[in-house]
Parts: C-alpha cells; sequence; structure tokens
C-alpha cells in the first residue's frame, strides 16, 4: 500500500487530503480542531452545502475543487441534479466518486479533470457554483473567481468559503500559523484578502456580493448579474 506524502501539492495525494474530509465526517473530532485553529464552526460547511438539496430536479451544480466530494453531503439521492465535481487532481476526483457511491448519489454526479482558471465549460452554463474550502489553494484566485462566475447562468449563485489572507490582530494571528503550515506542506496557493475576493466577485459580474468572516475562514456568496 502508498504511503501518502506528509507534504506536497494535492496533486500529490498529501496526507492532509485525507485528513480534512475525515475531520469534516467526524465533527466530533473536527470541531474542537476547527475552533481551535480556524476559530470557526466546521459546522457551517453542512448548512452552505444544504443549498444543493433545495434545487429541483434538471439543475446544473458546478463543485470546483471537488476534493473528496464534501459537497455531495448536500445532495440528495433521487433529487435529479447534475452535479459536475470538477478538479485538478485525479486522485481528487476518484475520493469524490467513491464519496458519491457512498452517498448513494452517483446517478446525479459527474467528475471532470479541469483547471479552474480556464473551465471546460461555456458561459451561462450552471444553476449554481460551490467551492467549498477551496479558493486559497488555487495558484490564481482573481482567474478562478472570474471562470467560476463566467459559467454560471444570470440570476444564479456562486458559493464557497476559503482562507483568507486578511490583516489578523491579536488572538487571531494564530491564523497565520496555519497559513503557513499550509505553505510549508504546499497545500495553499498564493491566497488573496476577503476585500480582494469580493472586489474581484463584483469585477466579474456579480452583485449582491456577501463575505462574512467566521474567524480564519471567509464564507461568500453572490448572485451573477442580469444581462
Amino acid at each position: 500500500m502508498r504511503v501518502p506524502r506528509a507534504v506536497g501539492e494535492w496533486s500529490e495525494d498529501p496526507l492532509w487530503a485525507r485528513i480534512y474530509p475525515h475531520l469534516v465526517e467526524h465533527p466530533a473530532l473536527g470541531a474542537p480542531l476547527w475552533r481551535l485553529g480556524l476559530g470557526t464552526d466546521i459546522s457551517r460547511l453542512d448548512a452552505a452545502a444544504s443549498e444543493i438539496g433545495d434545487l429541483p430536479a434538471g439543475a446544473r451544480v458546478l463543485d470546483v475543487p471537488a476534493g473528496s466530494g464534501i459537497a455531495l453531503r448536500g445532495l440528495r439521492p433521487g433529487a435529479g441534479v447534475d452535479l459536475v465535481a470538477a478538479d485538478i487532481s485525479p486522485r481528487m476526483l476518484e475520493r469524490t466518486s467513491a464519496a458519491a457511491e457512498r452517498l448513494g448519489v452517483t446517478d446525479q454526479v459527474t467528475t471532470t479533470l479541469a483547471d479552474v482558471a480556464r473551465l471546460p465549460f461555456p458561459d451561462d452554463s450552471f444553476d449554481l457554483v460551490v467551492s467549498f474550502t477551496g479558493l486559497h489553494v488555487f495558484p490564481d484566485p482573481h482567474a478562478a473567481i472570474e471562470e467560476m462566475v463566467r459559467v454560471l447562468r444570470p440570476g444564479a449563485t456562486i458559493s464557497g468559503s476559503a482562507l483568507f489572507d486578511d490583516d489578523f490582530r491579536g488572538l487571531a494571528r494564530r491564523y497565520r500559523l496555519v497559513h503557513a503550515a499550509g505553505r510549508l506542506g504546499q497545500v495553499l496557493g498564493p491566497m488573496c484578502s476577503s476585500a480582494e475576493a469580493a472586489t474581484w466577485l463584483a469585477g466579474a459580474g456579480a452583485r449582491d456580493v456577501r463575505l462574512e468572516m467566521s474567524g480564519g475562514i471567509g464564507w461568500f456568496r453572490a448572485v451573477k448579474g442580469l444581462r
């Protein structure tokens, strides 16, 4: 059996790629660690993903980066939703497929190998785009935001969460230790501030931009403007 690397990019299947979904799926362990390290509530991931379950049959959803399939927790079996799970790592897509099978939603999930900075989808393709704890791993978060908004249908929503490189003060300075460890482990990209992300969303054509910081993680939501 191949032993996972302690550090390395996501495409190299580092150890963190296994630890993160384990923390989400086992909140008794994950909740206190997220609260200690990032000052936020891990259950917000489930709440954010639940929006997928409110979509009508036939709706198209893009989840990028798919990672280990965290967003699939919001997909209801038999709902008739078309969820495209995109990631640049084949190994992450394998994990997403495994999660889909485990949750009984394989018939609603399609995996696609893709670079978020050059998404292989036409304009106005999706009714919802989600990106949970992903923006901070992208090599170019600005290009990623522009692409995610581009593939949204007018009036559709983009939502997600990310670590943001804000000017933390006091006890919140500990979030920078998390950033430093992530960069050392090669699982974090250049990142951006929450203000930059909000500005880029608006610049890409999104309106009603909301970005709320909860500890070291920011939760964002916006709607693509009508032409």
